[in-house]
């Protein structure tokens, strides 16, 4: 609430949250289904996704400007399949995710730097 109050989309914390929350539930749903019947870890990863896209969701906001929050929701979501790669045990998986989502949210911040940089014609 704080952050749309302030016009913020969520950060870092929330991002790592999402991701370890969503590792630490697909691990022990492994843990303590997937030996024994894999059934019911699937279905606990399908309600992991279902409540990632109700935060996702509640990330995307429309307003007179347009909509916002999208990119914000799509790095929600995909961080969460990366807390379930390493809930999962596919470590490389998850961090050369990891890897591709930073560099596309660094590059996003770097364009915006040499836009406001270039003088308009």
């Amino acid at each position: 609430m704080e952050r749309e109050l302030a016009g913020r989309e969520a950060g870092d914390r929330t991002f790592s949250l999402v991701t370890m929350g969503t590792a630490l539930f697909t691990g022990v749903s492994m843990v303590v289904f997937g030996q024994v019947d894999p059934d019911p870890a699937t279905r606990v990863i399908a309600n992991i996704l279902t409540g990632v896209g109700f935060l996702g969701a509640g990330m995307i906001v429309r307003g007179a400007g347009g909509v916002r929050g999208l990119t914000t929701a799509a790095g929600i979501w995909v961080m969460a399949a990366v807390g379930m790669a390493v809930g999962l045990g596919l470590y490389l998986v998850a961090g050369l995710t990891s890897v591709v989502v930073f560099v596309v949210f660094r590059s996003k911040q770097i364009l915006d730097v040499r836009r406001m940089r270039e003088p308009s014609s």
